[in-house]
């Protein structure tokens, strides 16, 4: 039960340093409260990437209206990794994102830390 609790905990935490940075698919909120860019805006720098906080990014999961997708290695991955995400590496996004087959009517939240 305690490594359950830990394992919660520790997805929790790398939720918390969830960051778009690695996001190449535009969020499509369904919250006021959910930070948003522009139709057709991709961030062309870190610092204009919008961050998203745990209780924000649980709250897009709960409720349907986001996906979690993880970007780290299939290592990272299968090591540990937030219940219920997705596993799509980073490469995909930056070279064939043409071919990742993801909702277009959910806010796509993507972390990489």
């Amino acid at each position: 039960m305690f490594n359950r609790q830990r394992n919660i905990f520790l997805s929790v935490a790398v939720l918390a340093l969830v960051t778009l940075a690695c996001n190449a698919l535009l969020p499509l909120p369904t919250e006021e409260s959910v930070p948003t860019q522009p139709q057709g805006s991709i961030p062309q720098s870190e610092g204009a990437v919008p961050r998203v906080t745990v209780e924000e990014a649980k709250a897009a999961l709960d409720s349907g209206a986001a996906i979690i997708v993880d970007v780290r290695s299939q290592s990272a991955y299968d090591t540990s990794h937030i219940a219920g995400s997705l596993f799509i590496p980073l490469g995909a996004f930056e070279t064939d994102i043409e071919n990742i087959d993801l909702p277009k009517d959910q806010w796509i939240i993507t972390y990489c830390t």
